[in-house]
């Protein structure tokens, strides 16, 4: 008897899959990740506390990676896009809300297709998980939650600053039924866009305690009407606005990125199984044509180790838990799994049935070849995790700068 080779160019992770209901074949499996970078230029260059600049644009540096991480039939999902400026989080992240914004991401676009690769544009709206300093504007959310901690800062000082901001000095308010219709509103008018400057399609940013996972989650959704009060209506915005971007651009260029078990940005809400699998249930009957969607592994972690997760998990009395579930829901949705995969745990995934893409991010920062070592088993440059988040005076350092294997 033969054992099969799941390795290298073996492996299924090499062969073509489906995605938008048919319409887009892709050549493999390796996919992009969604990763935020901060290496955007500033509409206003000249900042000063009194006019900070609150929008970036994808400059020279930005078309570059993306073209650099580009490979024929395979998916990019872009870092997170704010659609508006009460959504962006973090300085240097481009957005998706004015004209020079959508010339400098349709300049990506082309680039990636240059390269025949795909592209889906991420939309991200950062909800409480920002500050007034940042958008000029107060901080939202499904409520009016404070963060718990008193000690946990925004990641940037504000504009002339040199002290990071702890968000519990700057609640968010909470949505109103008008305000929750503007911020679905605000997603459709940027997904319009992506699809007219030529991304393939758009995944909505549903996980990491943003806003979407501030509706799902029961320690900050608060609310007592139709948006919370038990999991079936918590989950009632993310329907809202997956129905209004479906009918937008089509549900076939709709996709959904999610993290059931996630902690990051405070998400601490308990009733997880019932939460989830109620939103998927409902995102399968309505959306049965999704693009795909996107889960975070239930062990992995942004803030926390896994013994720390595990003990969180444990607490839920879910420390077998895995995604089966929600890939059983979704049945033949493409379904996608990303969360510390790398060149030596991700051999025979796609063969077990398990998932039908795995998501890389870490590892693509700093090979721009990604797809290429792994198919070939060339062992991974390593990261540079002081370089992930600008802005830098010099954007392209650990940025655009990686060589390729060949390089080497």
């Amino acid at each position: 008897m033969t054992i099969q080779d799941t390795t290298g160019k073996h492996s299924a992770l090499f062969q073509p899959l489906t995605i938008s209901n048919g319409n887009i074949t892709l050549n493999h499996r390796v996919i992009h990740a969604p990763l935020t970078r901060n290496r955007g230029e500033p509409l206003n260059p000249i900042s000063t506390p009194d006019h900070p600049n609150r929008i970036w644009i994808p400059g020279d540096a930005v078309v570059e990676y993306y073209s650099q991480r580009a490979t024929k039939g395979g998916l990019i999902i872009s870092e997170g896009i704010p659609p508006s400026l009460e959504s962006n989080g973090m300085p240097g992240v481009p957005g998706l809300f004015t004209p020079e914004q959508a010339a400098g991401w349709k300049r990506v676009v082309d680039a990636v297709h240059a390269k025949g690769g795909i592209i889906f544009c991420q939309l991200w709206h950062a909800g409480r998980a920002t500050i007034p300093q940042m958008t000029g504007m107060p901080a939202v959310s499904s409520s009016a939650s404070a963060w718990d901690s008193p000690t946990e800062c925004y990641s940037h000082p504000p504009v002339g600053a040199t002290e990071p901001v702890p968000y519990a000095n700057h609640p968010p308010i909470e949505l109103t039924v008008e305000h929750i219709k503007q911020t679905i509103d605000d997603y459709c008018k940027a997904a319009k866009t992506a699809m007219e400057i030529g991304f393939d399609g758009v995944e909505v940013h549903g996980g990491n305690g943003y806003l979407p996972e501030q509706f799902l989650s029961s320690n900050i959704n608060k609310r007592q009407d139709a948006y919370g009060g038990t999991p079936e209506k918590r989950c009632q915005f993310v329907f809202e606005l997956m129905n209004e971007l479906a009918q937008t651009i089509g549900q076939q260029n709709l996709a959904i990125r999610l993290s059931p078990f996630g902690l990051f940005n405070q998400a601490r809400g308990e009733q997880r199984l019932e939460t989830w699998t109620h939103l998927c249930e409902g995102l399968k009957k309505d959306l049965p044509s999704l693009s795909y969607v996107s889960f975070i592994e239930p062990r992995f972690e942004q803030i926390f180790g896994p013994e720390e997760k595990d003990k969180f998990l444990k607490s839920w009395g879910l420390m077998d838990v895995t995604l089966d579930r929600f890939r059983n829901i979704f049945g033949s949705t493409p379904f996608f799994s990303a969360g510390g995969w790398d060149d030596k745990n991700s051999w025979g995934v796609v063969e077990s049935g398990k998932y039908d893409g795995l998501l890389y991010g870490r590892y693509f920062t700093s090979n721009p070849d990604l797809v290429h070592r792994l198919k070939e088993k060339i062992p991974m440059a390593p990261y540079d995790r002081t370089r992930f988040y600008g802005p830098f005076e010099d954007n392209h350092f650990h940025y655009t700068d990686y060589p390729t294997a060949d390089q080497q």
